[in-house]
């Protein structure tokens, strides 16, 4: 297929309207691959059929159940009706965004002699061991389904050093390292407003801002653990929860009386980006993140981040933040420390870094792991939010 046009299919489970990194990744990978002039379709659940074209290419949505307690993520498991749709579709190539529910697909694209490349999105090492599993039997497991991945696939891409370890451990080729991007227009420190901080913060208050989803595997506790310790410490911070999820109610009680505040999901590209270039500081607490795209938009705002030392977000904000143990304790501890620094100084040093990333790399990357030329143009535009 290299050097002509192909029909990329993307297959995804865990993203909504309401997702954060992974739906952004999907967008701009795919407006990436139009632009490279291929065929880029997503397939993804929904509450009922659609059939959709969009900036980044076009979107069938099939009806999918809600995975209960998720707070709304929907799941492909008809598995007869979707495997209907690839062969109707007859794909080039496949890639696929699941690597729990989804990996029988590659199978699929086997028999069909279709490449495929899964994309893992996260550690399932550090997933199984939020779920309480012991270290040896999550590494047992991981590496079970990892060898059946390797096996089922013809490439994998992992997005930092520290998500591909899991499976460099097991000596398997074909897996691929491909860092994803930023759009360094939209996420700018130009975006700083300050009367938007106003809202939030006087000029005398530190403004931290979590955004991410409120769910077990992000923490989102540990940023209100972490304003506890700094206001004890006479620290005046103040924290903008920017997300939804199904562990908001139980962080509103136990925010009860703190200088908390919740936004909600902010759909609006722009509108987040002024917020995260009018904070002081992001915090990441996430132990299981393998890129972090919030984190890397911050940075690009000119903001630094605090980051959970067991993630691989240290990986990718690099000099532009610090890295801390996933206690409140450390977290605070890291605010400070950055708040030590002139503020000029720890704000160009996260511009810097993030102006290390870049979509078109990622597009070129990708395109690289399905054994396609990219002729990718500058893709950086932010796609327009579906309605």
């Amino acid at each position: 297929m290299t050097g002509r046009p192909a029909r990329i299919v993307r297959v995804a489970n865990f993203v909504t309207g309401r997702s954060g990194g992974l739906r952004t990744a999907l967008r701009h990978l795919g407006a990436g691959y139009l632009a490279a002039g291929h065929e880029p379709v997503l397939v993804i659940p929904g509450a009922r059929y659609g059939d959709t074209r969009r900036p980044w290419g076009r979107e069938i949505t099939l009806p999918g159940p809600v995975l209960p307690g998720s707070g709304g993520y929907r799941l492909l498991t008809d598995r007869g009706r979707l495997a209907g749709v690839l062969a109707d579709l007859a794909p080039d190539r496949l890639e696929v965004s699941d690597r729990s529910t989804l990996r029988w697909t590659g199978r699929w694209a086997r028999a069909h002699r279709v490449p495929s490349v899964m994309v893992s999105h996260e550690s399932l090492t550090g997933l199984l061991g939020q779920w309480r599993l012991p270290a040896a039997a999550a590494r047992r497991i991981a590496d079970r389904l990892n060898r059946e991945t390797l096996r089922d696939h013809d490439r994998v891409v992992c997005t930092t050093g520290w998500a591909a370890e899991e499976f460099a451990r097991l000596g398997g080729p074909g897996v691929d390292l491909v860092p994803l991007g930023v759009n360094l227009a939209t996420f700018h420190p130009r975006r700083a407003d300050p009367m938007l901080r106003e809202r939030y913060a006087d000029h005398s208050e530190v403004l931290l801002v979590h955004c991410a989803r409120l769910s077990m595997e992000k923490r989102p506790d540990l940023a209100v653990g972490a304003l506890v310790r700094l206001r004890r410490a006479g620290v005046p911070a103040v924290l903008v929860m920017v997300g939804d999820g199904p562990l908001r109610p139980t962080l509103a009680r136990r925010a009860a009386g703190l200088p908390v505040h919740f936004t909600g999901f902010l759909p609006d590209r722009t509108a987040l980006a002024v917020l995260l270039a009018s904070a002081d500081v992001v915090l990441a607490p996430g132990p299981v993140e393998t890129f972090g795209l919030a984190g890397l938009e911050a940075l690009a705002c000119g903001t630094p981040v605090v980051a959970n030392a067991a993630s691989a977000l240290p990986e990718v904000i690099g000099p532009g933040g610090l890295a801390a143990y996933g206690t409140p304790s450390a977290l605070a501890a890291a605010v400070v420390r950055l708040l030590e620094r002139p503020e000029a100084v720890r704000r160009a040093a996260a511009r810097g870094r993030a102006e290390q990333f870049g979509w078109p790399a990622a597009v070129a990357g990708f395109l690289r792991a399905h054994g396609l030329e990219s002729e990718a143009r500058d893709g950086t535009a932010e796609p327009m939010t579906a309605p």
